[in-house]
């Protein structure tokens, strides 16, 4: 396989980062957002703010029980995520380019699948305080992957707790931001199928993504292997 930071990518001469001041990466565990906001970022020279899971005491906890944990969790999460939103919001946008490995929009979806009833509408009022004013991307790129995909990706990076992860919540979660972005309209989304398209490791395929994204003005775009636009 080979090292990516190898890879020398040919960024189109229209920069992409001209047009999308901030980029955030999305997608389930194991989808290889963080990855590609890293590499990304490298080669636009862009500022990178990146979702600090491992920081999360709970998260651990909550794979091996996730009924106990779940409001904990979730509660880190949302407040680590809104701090840093906060003081992204603060940064002057205007002065290079930003990418994130995620957008605090996405992360409801993790507590309707693991709160309660009682617990979710008092996430909900939090979120709602703390989510005033958080800036929106001008282009998200959304990962896409079947859960056979995921489970092997989460294998091979070898993070402990993430073993434990269940096949009925990576199913579900997959399922909620499916939903979530078909009804997106935010800003400009492209959606890319990386069940057999390798962006990290593959020159080719990479530098296709590059030329994808440099032809994106506004709307829905989608990527896969064998086709560019569906």
């Amino acid at each position: 396989m080979t090292d990516s930071r190898l890879i020398a990518a040919e960024i189109p001469g229209d920069m992409p980062v001209e047009r999308f001041r901030y980029i955030v990466i999305e997608g389930p565990i194991g989808a290889g957002k963080t990855s590609l906001a890293k590499k990304l970022a490298l080669d636009f020279d862009s500022n990178l703010l990146l979702e600090q899971a491992e920081a999360n005491p709970f998260l651990a906890s909550f794979y091996k029980n996730p009924r106990q944990y779940a409001l904990s969790t979730q509660l880190h999460f949302l407040l680590q995520r809104a701090q840093q939103v906060q003081d992204f919001r603060q940064a002057d946008l205007f002065h290079g380019s930003h990418i994130a490995d995620f957008m605090i929009d996405k992360d409801p979806l993790f507590a309707q699948i693991t709160l309660n009833s009682d617990e979710l509408k008092l996430y909900q009022q939090i979120y709602a305080h703390l989510t005033l004013d958080a800036p929106r991307p001008d282009l998200v790129i959304y990962l896409q992957a079947p859960l056979a995909t995921l489970r092997e990706r989460i294998a091979l990076r070898g993070i402990g707790y993430e073993q434990q992860i269940r096949d009925e919540y990576l199913l579900r979660l997959s399922e909620s931001y499916t939903r979530f972005f078909h009804d997106y309209d935010g800003n400009a989304l492209l959606t890319i199928n990386t069940e057999s398209v390798d962006l990290i490791n593959n020159a080719e395929d990479y530098q296709a993504i590059l030329e994808k994204i440099n032809d994106i003005r506004s709307g829905r775009h989608y990527f896969n292997q064998s086709s560019f636009a569906l």
